[in-house]
């Protein structure tokens, strides 16, 4: 077995290199200390691209050793997942300049009891809402937060870092920001994320905009602010998150002991998550350490499925949607940044689109409840979609399946009070479960629990 060179591969200056190119393979490489997020010769998205040559020269083997040697250890900073994946992340930024919470690690639960319940047994839940801020944003937001200080410490002005977020988002980049000491901006649509959501940038000191406006004009707005005052934008446009995001990816696939699942269900709505996710097994790909892709499926709210109009047309043309108002808020998106990002990554997964409506999302949510799980409304599109799935037979009950759930249960306990008292509109709480209210009473208390044991 190759011996893992620690010192060599530890040092950003280690000969590894990577920098933004556009999506289209328009000409041109850009640094990734440049302030850029679009192609300037065509308008389309970038990406960012390693030098895959460097990386080849170790082994599959080499790698896959070197990860497991630093997978949640206590050296600085490769306890965390993502920057114990450095090399294939983000190799430009010193150690010292490194923002991190121990990102990445969450559990990959085995879903034992559901599965059996819908006849696919060996199902598995990414549970991505056990972090830092409460969801996978931490991952990409802490490549975006280090890279802005390697670039204030070698002069660059950037006053701060804004983002426009339907929650998840504003809680990373404000916590990432507070880390590092560096003034972040947030803008949100009023009224549309949960308080839970909300009170996480006020307490980190996060400049809060609430705008009368949906995702989509928070977003036109963030953009024109950042283009105009030299301000570092933070969604997911800009392709470092994508690059933190993907080692969702390479660390499932790691607690499998590098086998790789059949199927992969993720929910969608700026659908960086989409991209980031399917870049994560190309690269392993590339490099020889996995010999298959899963088939991916992105799951959409019903009230905000441009992408599942899309694939009902084999994605030969995109419309952008206006959204209407769903309990999956964070993705309450009908105009994705990343949308053509995801439709390649699809059709290269042979993907597959699927679409929830709220009775399905939130009854989906509570019946994994049920279970043992604790899930957020996004959580419950991907569940549901998982449910169609498998009822149709196109899931099969030999199938590995992981659902990634993206943010805490805890970020969303209206959605869940409200669900139990049958306060939901348009949604017929089939696993409600209320109090049972009864005077401190033995015989009256006995017979409580009598009745619900049916004994």
């Amino acid at each position: 077995m190759e011996a893992v060179d620690t010192e060599a591969c530890t040092s950003p200056t280690a000969g590894y290199r990577a920098w933004f190119q556009c999506i289209n393979g328009c000409a041109g490489e850009y640094s990734l200390k440049e302030i850029i997020y679009r192609c300037p010769k065509c308008g389309n998205l970038l990406e960012v691209r390693h030098d895959l040559e460097r990386l080849r020269q170790h082994s599959s083997m080499y790698w896959k050793d070197l990860f497991d040697r630093r997978f949640l250890r206590t050296e600085w900073p490769h306890g965390s997942s993502v920057w114990g994946k450095r090399e294939m992340v983000c190799p430009d930024v010193e150690d010292e300049n490194v923002v991190s919470t121990l990102e990445g690690g969450s559990n990959l639960f085995w879903a034992e009891r559901l599965g059996k319940e819908i006849g696919v047994p060996d199902l598995w839940i990414k549970q991505c809402g056990n972090s830092h801020t409460g969801s996978f944003k931490d991952l990409g937001m802490t490549v975006l937060v280090s890279m802005v200080r390697q670039m204030r410490s070698e002069g660059q002005m950037i006053p701060a870092v804004a983002c426009a977020s339907t929650g998840d988002t504003s809680a990373a980049l404000a916590a990432y920001c507070a880390v590092a000491d560096i003034q972040s901006i947030v803008f949100l649509p009023k009224n549309k994320v949960s308080t839970a959501q909300l009170i996480q940038p006020i307490a980190h000191g996060a400049l809060t905009l609430s705008l009368d406006t949906d995702f989509d004009g928070c977003m036109a707005l963030v953009q024109e602010i950042c283009s105009r005052n030299h301000i570092y934008l933070a969604n997911s446009m800009n392709s470092l998150r994508i690059e933190g995001q993907k080692t969702i990816s390479i660390e499932l696939v790691q607690q499998f002991d590098w086998e790789v699942p059949d199927w992969i269900i993720i929910p969608g709505g700026n659908l960086g998550n989409v991209s980031a996710l399917g870049k994560g097994f190309l690269l392993m790909q590339d490099l020889g350490m996995i010999d298959k892709l899963p088939q991916i499926v992105c799951a959409q709210a019903e009230r905000a499925n441009p992408l599942y109009q899309s694939y009902l047309n084999d994605f030969k043309d995109f419309q952008p949607v206006q959204a209407q108002p769903t309990l999956a808020s964070a993705i309450q998106i009908g105009n994705p940044v990343s949308v053509q990002k995801a439709i390649r990554i699809l059709q290269t997964f042979d993907g597959i689109v699927e679409q929830a409506s709220e009775d399905e999302l939130a009854n989906a949510a509570a019946r994994g409840d049920r279970t043992g799980l604790f899930n957020c409304p996004h959580t419950g599109v991907a569940l549901a979609a998982l449910f169609k799935l498998a009822d149709r037979g196109v899931i099969g009950a030999k199938d590995r399946v992981v659902v990634i759930s993206t943010a805490h249960g805890l970020k969303f306990t209206d959605f869940k009070i409200n669900y139990h008292e049958s306060q939901l509109q348009d949604v017929e709480s089939r696993h409600a479960n209320l109090p049972v209210e009864l005077p401190a009473d033995y015989t009256q208390v006995e017979d409580a629990i009598f009745r619900a044991l049916k004994m």
